[in-house]
């Protein structure tokens, strides 16, 4: 099971590439060999899964009803723009120039892990999300962690 954290800023290379932290390399399970599935993820960032972990995310989305239209709808906006990309020999991940623009990424990227995937994210989009409640870490916690 790959389990990521931390947050990094990098740079993108003209092809679009990014240097995967070794933090977050060393968290890559041998199960996921290298491979990652590059999804459209929400608030206008990419969700990159390594394989492992793909495949229980691939799960709950075989699961979704097509007889429902909204399932049918949400199953095309995700397969649409998803790819798959290995490491290669310099720990680099290829992002597809369609996805950095839904992302709006350019040349800075944030970097975050998020346990059981990492997202790319704009630095500006990503303060601009994170501001948008004023909700504090404590609010948020009891909200949602604690049932009490």
């Amino acid at each position: 099971m790959s389990s990521f954290i931390g947050k990094f800023n990098h740079t993108l290379d003209l092809k679009g590439r990014f240097n995967l932290p070794a933090k977050l390399r060393r968290a890559v399970s041998t199960e996921a060999d290298e491979k990652f599935r590059i999804i459209r993820g929400f608030d206008s960032c990419l969700f990159i899964y390594p394989h492992d972990e793909w495949k229980k995310y691939e799960e709950k989305l075989r699961s979704l009803s097509t007889n429902k239209e909204r399932n049918r709808r949400f199953l095309r906006m995700i397969a649409q723009y998803a790819s798959e990309d290995q490491l290669d020999k310099q720990g680099r991940i290829t992002i597809p120039m369609e996805l950095l623009q839904l992302a709006k990424i350019k040349r800075e990227v944030l970097i975050l892990g998020v346990f059981d995937h990492i997202q790319l994210w704009d630095p500006k989009v990503y303060d601009e999300v994170m501001s948008r409640s004023d909700e504090s870490y404590e609010e948020l916690a009891e909200d949602i962690m604690f049932d009490e």
